[in-house]
């Protein structure tokens, strides 16, 4: 699993052209599933999202978690998180796992990510055409990747 997390101000997401979703400041949650991987470590990456200190504190050092503060999360299916761009200029996906894979893992996260006790989560949709818009505060940009944590 790969998440890549930003701290942002806002954000907002309309999916397939529906209505939008919007949310305050918080962290917007980008998820991938590589082959291979198994609902196992859902729990372990929503609660080291929810309690990422990444946030100033009255000293500016960042070194407060989003839940301390009641913020919000958005969480985005990307399976484009593992892209193999080595060859050619065509990126591959085929390090991404398959949708009857993928999806109930993407649905298992943000189930635990919305118990974690954000003040509001929203979603895309799996496999859905989605827009997002949303303004970066910092920029702050984390990368979780599970394999790294089996590799070290």
């Amino acid at each position: 699993m790969r998440a890549v997390i930003q701290r942002v101000e806002n954000a907002w997401i309309t999916v397939n052209g529906g209505e939008k979703q919007e949310m305050g400041a918080g962290l917007v949650v980008l998820f991938g599933v590589r082959e291979g991987d198994d609902a196992a470590d859902t729990l372990a990456v929503a609660n080291k999202i929810s309690q990422l200190r990444i946030f100033e504190d009255a000293d500016g050092k960042m070194n407060v978690s989003p839940l301390e503060l009641g913020l919000d999360c958005m969480v985005v299916s990307q399976f484009t998180l593992f892209a193999d761009t080595k060859k050619g200029r065509r990126p591959s996906f085929v390090k991404a796992a398959k949708p009857d894979v993928a999806i109930p893992i993407y649905e298992k996260f943000l189930s635990e990510i919305q118990a974690a006790g954000f003040n509001k989560v929203v979603h895309g949709e799996f496999g859905a055409d989605m827009q997002i818009n949303l303004t970066n505060d910092g920029p702050v940009t984390i990368i979780i990747d599970t394999d790294e944590w089996r590799n070290s």
